[in-house]
């Protein structure tokens, strides 16, 4: 049970780096804690490539408790959120996420999130970063009538793996099967006997389930889930490392004010009617770049060699810098270094060799299509 947040209250008030309901239990577990989105987080436990290949063959569990989960409702909320949000949710079903961009009024990404339609409202999970700033976003542009309520006695888990389900499927009870969640969808389970919500959704690329429950309860139920064969702890490492070869944008990295929905490559979150329509904040800015195109895209580079490269590097065709890396790292799945970056898009197409700089060296790259390991989401 959540309070209806009060903005000024809560950034008057909020800590400089707050803890996980699961803080003590990471430790335990042997998580080595970084501060990242300011709180406390495990960015590893037994190591980064152990932990990813461990999610890719069998289940992973990640604390994601970091992220805000808010709650909408109120007369009108769906027209006050499709006011502010580029996504159509009349083609919304009941308890089915969708990927959807808070945007700015130039149409910059202030954050990308997940919303679900619930029973008489709307549940977006945004990211921890940015949370506090979303909700003063969202609060300065919905009506009085439309309350949002942080929820901050829920925690929130993903398991994610190909052995997710059967790990899962073993301890879960409810009124549908396990089974009748494909990719997407979501629905009301228990846990160890606690209320839960379960969408089969995550962001590894793997089949997998994200589980919002009652902070109280999260130190049993990842226990439950842990004492499953099938699943290990994974911290924050892996979790980049997946989520880079899934070809899946970070906030505050490869999505910024800066960037615009369609240089995302993201245009699949704006449909028919909203680009008909508009009507939203950022509106003229995505519909013109629908319309002419942009100056640049986000894509995935391949590196040749074992030496990866990070975040500002800059990206070269032969003396011309045309665009800069915004994730890399080394692809423990491929054994090869692998990016993202925004380059012109002259550069953009597959194929495309350019170089990536590198301390004053110059690392042969060349663009490749995004994802760059196949997605196996349970559709």
């Amino acid at each position: 049970m959540s309070d209806t947040y009060d903005i000024d209250e809560g950034l008057a008030e909020e800590p400089e780096v707050l803890t996980l309901p699961l803080d003590a239990w990471h430790r335990a577990h042997g998580g080595r804690m970084v501060e990242f989105a300011g709180y406390w987080m495990p960015v590893q436990y037994e190591g980064i490539i152990a932990e990813h290949h461990w999610t890719r063959s069998h289940a992973g569990l990640f604390d994601v408790s970091h992220m805000g989960q808010l709650y909408l409702a109120g007369e009108g909320v769906e027209a006050a959120l499709e006011a502010v949000l580029p996504i159509d949710l009349a083609t919304l079903k009941p308890f089915a996420p969708r990927y959807s961009m808070l945007l700015d009024e130039d149409g910059g990404i202030l954050d990308d999130l997940m919303v679900t339609r619930w029973r008489t409202g709307f549940y977006l999970v945004v990211n921890g970063a940015t949370k506090w700033d979303d909700i003063a976003h969202l609060r300065e542009h919905l009506p009085d009538e439309i309350t949002l309520t942080l929820l901050e006695d829920n925690a929130l888990l993903a398991l994610q793996g190909p052995q997710a389900f059967a790990a899962l499927d073993r301890v879960v009870t409810g009124d549908q099967p396990l089974s009748a969640l494909t990719f997407m969808k979501g629905g009301e389970f228990k846990l160890a006997g606690h209320d839960v919500w379960i969408s089969r959704s995550g962001y590894t690329g793997e089949d997998g389930f994200e589980i919002s429950l009652p902070a109280e309860a999260a130190a049993e139920i990842a226990d439950l889930l842990c004492a499953q064969d099938e699943v290990r702890t994974i911290g924050l490492g892996a979790r980049d490392s997946l989520r880079l070869e899934a070809g899946l944008p970070l906030y505050g990295h490869d999505l910024s004010p800066e960037t615009s929905p369609i240089e995302a490559d993201l245009a699949f979150a704006i449909n028919k009617r909203r680009r008909a329509e508009g009507g939203f904040l950022g509106a003229e800015r995505v519909l013109r770049d629908l319309a002419e195109g942009t100056g640049r895209k986000r894509v995935g580079l391949a590196l040749e060699g074992r030496q990866a490269a990070r975040e500002g590097a800059a990206v070269f065709a032969e003396n011309e810098q045309v665009g800069e890396l915004t994730s890399g790292g080394f692809s423990p799945s491929l054994e090869h270094p692998i990016a993202m970056a925004y380059v012109a898009i002259e550069y953009a197409g597959p194929g495309t060799a350019l170089e990536i700089e590198v301390r004053g060296k110059r690392l042969p790259a060349r663009v490749t299509a995004l994802p760059f390991v196949p997605h196996r989401y349970h559709r």
